[in-house]
């Protein structure tokens, strides 16, 4: 039971170090074009980090995405000092590229996290290929399609306001701001809390199936039969972070990809959250980092390519590939040197 609670904690841990991580993804652009300050852009957005939580129950009626983080490993492979393993590994990675004011994708370490350990113990027969296959292709796709639904977005808007006086235009989509950069952090809560609960859910299983007296309210034999304070206590953790910031990767998202303008912004943050509401329809759990990356790289591609700083976003892509398999290793590496203690507890 003190491994179980151990784990809970550092799930809820790390969703708090995510929403600080992220929190740039919802409020770089809103922050960059001074539509808020920082302070009031990250109260703005742990709000609706929260509401997610409402929307995902009693709109989407599930929690999808947890379902799927929860299955990257297979059932009779989970066990708690696996999960234990993964969950420092993808701490120790999400600090280091926090420090380093580097955007990786706090979803891909967890799940590398979890599967790295997953390996360690039981080989590669240990984790469901096919979920991990998808969720590393969305490497690549999930940039792709933010990238080409901001394009495509920007060129509309621009079409519809190309007539607008641009001092007026530009009040205007300030305004518009508000409401992209709350989708967006509505996106960013309904992907990235879910993931956190696949890993509390995966562990409450494991601990349930080998332990019948385990009392109710922890007892689990399947997602869908969730307890409501696993989701709540991960929403609010991941806005509490988000309340906290990450400066260092706002400024990265601001305006080192591109400069940014109020317009640009809104086109931005509304391609990322359509992307990451697509992606909760179908359950794939996807970087609302690499998401609004894609976005903010199509909006500025519109003006002209050179817009792009591209030197910037290759660094960014070589941390995105890494992230997968470097979290694995650190997961790997800390089950060796703890694993058969932890399996003593």
């Amino acid at each position: 039971m003190t491994l179980l609670i151990t784990i809970i904690v550092l799930a809820l841990i790390f969703d708090y170090i995510n929403g600080f991580h992220d929190a740039a993804n919802s409020i770089a652009t809103v922050v960059s074009t001074k539509v808020l300050s920082p302070f009031q852009a990250v109260v703005w957005a742990a709000f609706f980090n929260f509401v997610a939580f409402f929307i995902s129950k009693y709109i989407f009626g599930e929690f999808g995405i947890a379902d799927t983080v929860s299955k990257t490993v297979e059932a009779n492979y989970v066990t708690l000092p696996i999960v234990f393993s993964g969950l420092i590994a993808a701490i120790i990675w999400n600090l280091t590229t926090w420090w380093l004011g580097i955007p990786s994708s706090s979803s891909h370490t967890l799940i590398g996290g979890f599967a790295g350990a997953a390996i360690a113990a039981s080989g590669f027969g240990a984790i469901h290929s096919s979920t991990i296959i998808l969720i590393a292709s969305f490497i690549i796709l999930a940039p792709l399609i933010g990238m080409l639904t901001g394009n495509i977005i920007t060129i509309i808007t621009m079409y519809v306001a190309q007539k607008s006086h641009p001092h007026k235009a530009d009040k205007w989509f300030k305004r518009l701001q508000l409401f992209s950069s709350a989708l967006l952090s509505i996106g960013h809560g309904l992907n990235d809390s879910q993931k956190v609960m696949g890993i509390i859910a995966a562990a409450l299983i494991s601990f349930s199936s080998k332990n019948p007296d385990v009392p109710s309210w922890m007892r689990m034999t399947d997602i869908q039969h969730i307890k409501d304070w696993v989701p709540i206590g991960c929403f609010t953790a991941i806005a509490f972070g988000t309340l906290t910031g990450g400066w260092k990767i706002i400024k990265t998202m601001g305006n080192n990809i591109t400069k940014i303008t109020p317009v640009e912004g809104f086109c931005a943050q509304t391609a990322g959250a359509l992307t990451l509401y697509l992606t909760e329809v179908f359950k794939i759990p996807v970087s609302t980092t690499h998401t609004i990356t894609g976005s903010i790289i199509g909006v500025g591609a519109v003006k002209r390519l050179s817009a792009v700083r591209w030197g910037v976003t290759k660094n960014l892509m070589v941390a995105w590939v890494l992230t997968i398999p470097v979290s694995a290793a650190l997961a790997a590496f800390v089950y060796f040197l703890f694993g058969l203690t932890l399996h003593a507890v």
